[in-house]
Parts: C-alpha cells; structure tokens; sequence
C-alpha cells in the first residue's frame, strides 16, 4: 500500500472515529507501528491531524472551538507544593495564554510513582509533556528509556539529561545554580567575609551549588568550608538541635561568620538556635538562604538566594507550546539566572 493510500484511509478513519491509535491503524493497515508513527507525523506536518501520545486527533474541532478539541499539555513534578508550587503556576499562566489545558502529575520524588503519573498523563491524550523527574540528573538512566518512548515532544524542567543516559536529546530549560551560589559567595565577599560555611540539604541542586561554589571561591579568594553535617528538614526532628549546635560549632572552629545554607527551613531554624545560644544574626553569624520560598518569613528575615520559578514555568510551557504550534525544530537547552534578595540576617540592606 502506497503512502498516498495509507494517509487516505487514516484521514477517513479520523473523520470516522474522531480520534485513532496506533495500535488500531497498525492492525487497520497491516503495517508496523514504526510506519503509522511516521504516517501521523506527516500528516501533522501539513495540518491535517494533531498527533498526541498513542495516536492523534483532529484538528478541525480545534479550530471551530467544538467541546473537548481544547489542546492539553501535561505536567509531571515531584511536588505540588513550595518550590514547584511557582513552577506550576508559571506554567498554568503560560498555558492559558495559549488556550491550552494544563494536566498535573504529582511524584512525590518517587520513581516508581513518577512512572506511573507520566503513563496516566499521556494516557489522556495529552499533546506534549512538560516533566522535572523525581531523581535528578543523576538517575537519567532511570527514566530516560521511559521518556525516549514517549511520542509527544517533551521538556525537562530543572534537569539536563543527555548522553549516554538518554538515546536523544531533550529540550530543557533549567535555573542556573551555580550561578545563584556565585551571587551568594560575592554578596559575603563584598561585606568582607573571607571565611564561609556552607551546608547543603542533599537535594538535586546541592550538584549544582558546589560547582557553583568552588568556582566562585576561587574566583574571590574567599576559603570555603562544606559541612558534612546534615540537618533535618524539620526543626523538631529528634536530634535536629544537635545536629544545628554540631554545625555551628564547625562554623565557630573554622572561624566563619559567614553561612550559605540550603535551604530555606534550614536557614531560619539555624537563625534561631544561633540566638538561643545568644549569638547575633547578623552581628556575630551572617546567613545567606538558598531557594527563597519562605525566608522572608524567619525571626531575622533571611537573605536568599531565588531561582526564578515562575518565570521558568513560563518559559518551559510556552517552549513546549511554540513546538506543538511546528515552532523551532532545533533543540533548545535553556538557562535561568536567579536573583539575589537582600534583607536583614546578613548585615546589609537591599537597595
């Protein structure tokens, strides 16, 4: 069967059914899957179906406004709330610009369950997949086989996977952390700190903040000392003052006055033990926070680094849109510079 037959029929398929699968052309045809994929991304290309996961759909619908035609992306983050509570929002701004639905899947930083939000999500039929994986960089090898099956284009959200852990290569957009672990270290530089402490919640951005950090100590000729210590998220966790009196400590036998710290919980919890142990924020310990979600809202209102959240659910969203709508067709790995927020717990006040 020639090509010109097999889209006819297709066409006159969707026409019929309103919507196709792969898997039923395939048996409908008598051809391989590999051979319907193609013949649905050629007929995307000239407009006269909209490929989604598993199959496509039509277009006219779309465009004469009819119930359920509306486009739908889907989302796929590890959490629903604080930092990607922004990310979401940024996302969902984006989409309704576009007139497009939003469909949210929620990980909880769980592999296993990640993989099952990401086959729900594509399972409704949704055109392109927006997705910050459970496990970072690192675990790309995890899901990488998962998304390179995913026939809808994809972008990655605060992750950069490549080769050899993923067989293609990913649109992503992503915050530069390293470059936010920079504006912290100049910050304390420019009040005259030579000496800073630094902790790191085990996060997938700790990565990128030590690169960050290394380079910037250098760079300013300040020493820097990375705690091993790791403290609790939550301030009554058993062991949690321990645990902050064991760090300061550290801070006080390298002789630091100085805190870069991640993240925001952190920094408040370690702002208040320092003052129960009557030390002064920021007079004898400066504290920078890293994320900026609710270091406003410590006893001593935490200077912090913020990664621009929203504005990366923005671009994130409207990247994946303009790709649907056959936008750029080279991939784009972009990158996000975060902000510096001054405020009281190191000495200086913002300008």
């Amino acid at each position: 069967m020639l090509a010109q037959e097999r889209h006819e029929l297709i066409l006159r398929s969707l026409r019929r059914h309103g919507r196709l699968r792969v898997t039923d052309l395939v048996t409908e045809l008598g051809v391989s899957a590999i051979t319907v994929r193609r013949d649905l991304a050629e007929l995307d290309s000239a407009g006269l179906l909209r490929r989604v996961h598993g199959g496509a759909i039509g277009t006219a619908g779309a465009e004469q406004g009819t119930p359920g035609s509306r486009q739908t992306i889907g989302i796929v983050v590890p959490s629903a709330a604080a930092y990607y509570s922004d990310v979401i929002r940024g996302a969902e701004a984006m989409a309704a610009r576009y007139d497009t639905r939003l469909v949210l899947g929620v990980s909880g930083y769980d592999a296993t369950t990640e993989l099952e939000r990401i086959d729900k999500v594509l399972g409704i039929g949704v055109g392109g997949l927006l997705i910050s994986t459970a496990l970072g960089d690192g675990a790309a090898d995890r899901i990488g086989s998962r998304l390179d099956d995913v026939d809808v284009p994809v972008v990655l959200m605060e992750r950069a996977f490549g080769f050899p852990h993923v067989a293609r290569e990913y649109d992503h957009v992503r915050t530069d952390h390293a470059y936010g672990a920079m504006l912290a270290l100049r910050h304390f530089a420019a009040l005259g700190h030579r000496r800073i402490a630094i902790n790191l919640q085990a996060t997938v951005t700790a990565y990128w903040l030590r690169r960050g950090i290394e380079t910037a100590a250098k760079a300013l000729g300040v020493e820097i000392f990375l705690s091993p210590v790791d403290l609790p998220m939550r301030g009554d966790d058993p062991g949690a003052v321990a645990q902050l009196d064991a760090f300061l400590a550290e801070c006080e036998a390298f002789g630091s006055r100085a805190v870069l710290i991640h993240s925001d919980e952190h920094g408040a919890r370690l702002v208040e033990r320092a003052m129960e142990l009557g030390l002064r924020v920021p007079e004898d310990l400066a504290v920078i926070a890293y994320n900026d979600v609710t270091a406003a809202l410590a006893v001593v209102p935490l200077t912090a680094v913020c990664p621009p959240r929203y504005a990366l659910g923005e671009t994130a969203c409207d990247l994946l849109i303009r790709k649907l709508q056959g936008g750029p067709a080279s991939i784009q790995h972009l990158s996000l510079l975060p902000t510096l927020n001054i405020r009281t717990s190191c000495g200086a006040v913002g300008r």
